[in-house]
């Protein structure tokens, strides 16, 4: 089985966070998804976000902390998620490499049919926004 390394932003920008939806053929199709991509051979989590939110939605980024790691096994594969926490710094959002995008308060996140392998981070971001 194999193991695909992927890191994830969550882009916050003010009180909204930034959410993608997948291409139609790619795996897990349609599913919104925190935005992010494969972290490449000698790369860090951080360094593909940079490059990933530059590629996929034409955004610049400040990379913060590491939110969590989420183990997900899908059917033909596992992923590992490294999420972090990251501040918008300027950019359009434009659908380059993806489906859509939406910036939603975390409280709408749960109005949306999340990937399976990002379901634990909306649930962590739904739980802040409640206690906060």
């Amino acid at each position: 089985m194999r193991t695909v390394n992927v890191a994830a932003a969550i882009i916050e920008r003010g009180r909204e966070i930034l959410i993608s939806q997948r291409l139609k053929d790619s795996h897990r199709g349609l599913k919104w998804e925190f935005p992010g991509g494969k972290i490449e051979h000698g790369e860090s989590p951080e360094e593909c976000l940079r490059r990933e939110i530059k590629e996929e939605l034409d955004l610049d980024i400040r990379v913060g902390e590491r939110l969590m790691i989420v183990e997900h096994q899908y059917e033909d594969l596992k992923v590992i998620l490294y999420c972090h926490r990251c501040s918008y710094l300027g950019g359009e959002a434009k659908a380059k490499d993806c489906h859509d995008f939406r910036w939603v308060v975390a409280g709408d996140l749960t109005n949306f049919d999340f990937a399976e392998a990002d379901r634990p981070v909306v649930r962590s971001l739904t739980a802040q926004a409640g206690s906060g």
